[in-house]
């Protein structure tokens, strides 16, 4: 069962607040994009009923395009929006001691999260979506419910633990549009081209590994929780892989428990054949993969025997997370439980070259 927005009635009452209406009617294409979410959270046409149609202007791709564009950072900022309003996250930007003329990019945050005992992290797919989302088409296709991480959130918060929501494709800023916009707030805009001398990188953003090891060194590590669990998305899986080599030692010790779903990191290609982070990845990872089979059933795999991995319950790559999002939790609740049963903890070995040492204790 997927989770009920319908049965909420602060959802009902904020989403109707905050409609998507009202931020297309303060844009250029009010009549090209006369759409807002229902009180399902699917996308529809506000005359016709019907979904999304791209192609609303005969053979004009280009012009098409951009209307989809336009309609996608609306749909970033509504659910920056609903993160802040329905989920009550903090906004919290970075880098920590940048200067005020300096680009710099955002997570969110609930209020206790630093300071909760168990702490939940979401590290999305890359792509031209921020925040808050697991994929954008699907938002635009399947609804809200489908394509934000809001059930997630809120299924986090209720289990009483705090959440991060990282932010790792807002990477750069566009100078053409900042001098257009002249210092807007909708700056975040995330990138849909291919690079630019117009574009600055956003210092400890400019990746989505950066990003994720800057929240890491700066928040996360600091934070009062012993036990953090991860749930990575695509190219989010990578990241998190990547923060694990760089920040070995004290991941291993922190983080309980990783749910990848359709993950892009490679463990061999990543670790160098590290047998220490293999070992910890087998024991402590399991990914959820797009197939046919029903949902938790065993899929084997001849590219990645790292961890343990099972079904989606769905083919489509989009519906991966919601589909699994149950599951997750389960998992997550497991993983806990056995965690508090034994005190083992991963410590550095006395063999580990003078160079790890260093990279360990960034």
């Amino acid at each position: 069962m997927m989770t009920d927005f319908t049965g909420e009635h602060m959802w009902l009452q904020i989403q109707h607040e905050l409609s998507l209406r009202k931020l297309i009617e303060g844009s250029e294409y009010q009549e090209e994009l006369k759409y807002d979410f229902n009180i399902k959270g699917e996308l529809r046409h506000l005359d016709t009923n019907e979904s999304f149609v791209f192609n609303y202007y005969k053979n004009a791709h280009e012009q098409n395009h951009k209307r989809y564009q336009v309609l996608g950072h609306l749909i970033t900022q509504y659910v920056y929006e609903l993160l802040e309003r329905v989920c009550m996250l903090q906004k919290v930007y970075i880098p920590t001691d940048a200067t005020e003329v300096e680009p710099r990019s955002f997570f969110f945050m609930s209020k206790n999260a630093l300071s909760s005992s168990t702490l939940i992290v979401l590290l999305q797919d890359h792509g031209v979506f921020c925040a808050g989302q697991w994929g954008q088409r699907t938002i635009v296709s399947e609804g809200l419910r489908h394509g934000t991480q809001i059930p997630f959130i809120k299924m986090a918060l209720q289990s009483h633990r705090g959440v991060i929501v990282l932010n790792p494709n807002d990477n750069f800023v566009d100078l053409k549009t900042e001098k257009e916009r002249l210092g807007s707030s909708t700056r975040e805009e995330a990138l849909t081209s291919t690079q630019s001398v117009w574009w600055i990188p956003k210092r400890g953003s400019s990746s989505p590994e950066e990003h994720t090891m800057y929240v890491w060194d700066h928040f996360i590590s600091k934070s009062a929780a012993k036990n953090v669990a991860f749930i990575a998305h695509g190219y989010g899986g990578l990241a998190f892989v990547d923060l694990l080599v760089q920040r070995k030692w004290e991941v291993m010790n922190k983080v309980y428990s990783v749910a990848f779903i359709d993950s892009m990191h490679n463990t061999q290609h990543q670790t160098g054949s590290d047998p220490q982070i293999q070992e910890w990845i087998q024991k402590y990872c399991r990914e959820w993969v797009s197939n046919s089979k029903p949902l938790d059933k065993a899929v084997g795999s001849l590219m990645k025997m790292d961890c343990p991995t099972v079904s989606a319950g769905t083919e489509r790559y989009g519906l991966a997370p919601s589909c699994c999002l149950h599951a997750i939790f389960k998992y997550l609740k497991s993983t806990l439980k056995a965690k508090t049963t034994t005190s083992f903890r991963y410590s550095p070995v006395a063999t580990r070259s003078s160079t790890s040492k260093k990279r360990d204790n960034k």
